[in-house]
Parts: structure tokens; C-alpha cells; sequence
């Protein structure tokens, strides 16, 4: 098993409404023991080159544990973000020792 990030992405003008905690707290809790790392949230942020595109923004990550990146990416499936237009960028963790 490797560990890999979600990068989670939505448009830049997205607002969250009062469900959104709950809907995030529920799909994170049913990732069981793949989540690795909850990760946090992104209040504001600020983007060097092209990131995304000027259409959206980050807020927020998660390490996830699985055996591979199709594997990864079918954790991913059900965020979140993807139902307000937004995405996740998934990718492996380098181990740097």
C-alpha cells in the first residue's frame, strides 16, 4: 500500500451552505481506514502560476492509503467537491527516506 494526497478543488466563486461540514464529515468517515491523514481545510489562499486553473481554488487535502493510483482515484469518486462543480487531484506520496 502507498499513500496518496487528495487535493480538493472548487470553483472560485463557491460558497459553502450549512450541509456542507456534515456531507465532508460523512464521505471522509466512510473512507474507514484508508484515511490516513484527515488532512485540513483551506480558508483563503493565493496561487504562483497556474494552478488549476483561475477557475477554481484549493481548500483543503487528505492522505489516503491504497494499492495503487486507480485505486486512489476510485476513493475519490464520491467527494464532495465533485458535486459542486469542484475536482480532486490525487497523487502518490514520494517517500523521502
Amino acid at each position: 500500500m502507498a499513500n496518496y494526497v487528495f487535493s480538493y478543488r472548487v470553483p472560485s466563486d463557491y460558497t459553502p451552505d450549512a450541509d456542507t461540514g456534515t456531507e465532508w464529515q460523512a464521505w471522509l468517515g466512510g473512507l474507514g481506514t484508508a484515511l490516513v491523514d484527515i488532512g485540513h481545510a483551506v480558508t483563503d489562499y493565493a496561487a504562483l502560476g497556474e494552478v488549476g486553473g483561475s477557475g477554481s481554488r484549493m481548500v483543503g487535502y487528505s492522505v489516503v492509503s491504497a494499492a495503487d493510483l486507480d485505486s486512489a482515484v476510485a476513493l475519490a469518486k464520491e467527494c464532495p467537491a465533485l458535486r459542486v462543480g469542484g475536482g480532486v487531484e490525487v497523487g502518490p506520496v514520494m517517500d523521502a527516506a
